[in-house]
C-alpha cells in the first residue's frame, strides 16, 4: 500500500531499514519493550491520514509516538523541516535529543531494523542496533545478538541436592533466567550463555526428555513434559551459540 503520488520517493522510503511499514501502534510498543533497549526507536505508517507517519521511541519501561509528516518531497518532524529523506536519515544517525510530553529529554539511540537472520522455527525477529555519530543510513546494520526468546516451564536438577524442581525459565538475548514459578520478578539465577560450551540431550538422568547446558563450572540439567518442546529449547539454544560463536 503505497501513500504517495511519487513512486521514486515511495521507492527511497522503501529502502530505509528502520521503516517498519504498517506496524500498529500496540505491535510498535509490544516490539519495543520485548527486544529494544532505552533510546530504540522506529518509523510507521500513521493511521492520521496520507502522508502521515508516526515515530515510536522506547523511554525506559515506556513507548512515546511522535508526528512525522510528509509533503512533497519534505519531512517534518517537531519544528523541524528535511528538504529530503536522506536529510530526515542522518538527522537520526547522529542521536538527537527528543523532548516527550511530560518535558524529559530522550536520546535516539538505537534505530531497530525490521529485517535479521533468524532461527528459522521462529517467526521474524527484529533486533535493535546502535548508531554512532556522523553515520548514515549504510551503517544502520544488525550487530547485536539475535533477542529471539523463549519461556515456559522446565523440571531442573538442583547442583548440591540432586533433586528435581519446576522453574520458570526465559531466554532473551544471551541470558537465561529461572524463577521459583512465572509470576516471581526475581530470578533465581541468571545464566550467561556466552559461557556456555555446548548444549545437547542427555541420556544420563533417569527421566527421559532431558538436555544439559555445558558451562566450565557446572553442568545445568533440564527436563521438560515432551520431546517436542526439549527439541524447540535445544534448537533455540544452540542457533544462540551459533550466534554467539559469530560474534554477533
Amino acid at each position: 500500500m503505497s501513500f504517495y503520488s511519487d513512486d521514486s520517493s515511495t521507492d527511497e522510503l522503501e529502502t530505509l531499514g528502520w521503516y517498519h511499514h504498517d506496524l500498529s501502534r500496540h505491535a510498535a510498543e509490544a516490539l519495543l519493550l520485548s527486544n529494544g533497549t532505552d533510546g530504540s526507536y522506529l518509523l510507521r505508517n500513521s493511521n492520521e491520514g496520507e502522508g502521515c507517519f508516526a515515530l515510536s521511541v522506547r523511554a525506559k519501561d515506556s513507548v512515546k509516538h511522535f508526528h512525522v509528516t510528509r509533503k512533497d518531497n519534505s519531512y517534518s518532524f517537531g519544528f523541524n523541516e528535511y528538504p529530503t529523506l536522506q536529510h530526515f536519515v542522518i538527522h537520526f544517525a547522529n542521536q538527537p535529543l527528543l523532548g516527550s510530553d511530560a518535558g524529559t529529554l530522550m536520546v535516539l539511540k538505537s534505530p531497530y531494523p525490521w529485517r535479521v537472520e533468524e532461527p528459522s522455527i521462529y517467526e521474524s525477529v527484529r533486533v535493535h542496533t546502535a548508531v554512532k555519530t556522523g553515520r548514515t543510513e549504510n551503517d544502520l546494520v544488525p550487530t547485536a545478538p539475535s533477542l529471539g526468546t523463549k519461556e515456559g516451564y522446565l523440571t531442573k536438577q538442583g547442583a548440591f541436592v540432586k533433586n528435581w524442581k519446576q522453574r520458570w525459565f526465559t531466554l532473551n538475548r544471551c541470558e537465561l533466567k529461572y524463577f521459583k514459578d512465572k509470576g516471581s520478578e526475581e530470578p533465581i539465577r541468571t545464566v550467561d550463555l556466552r559461557a556456555c560450551s555446548a548444549v545437547q540431550f542427555d541420556y544420563s538422568q533417569e527421566r527421559v526428555n532431558c538436555f544439559c547446558l555445558v558451562f566450565p563450572e557446572r553442568t545445568f540439567y533440564l527436563c521438560t513434559k515432551t520431546g517436542v518442546e526439549a527439541d524447540e529449547w535445544i534448537k533455540i539454544l544452540r542457533w544462540k551459540l551459533s550466534q554467539i560463536s559469530k560474534g554477533r
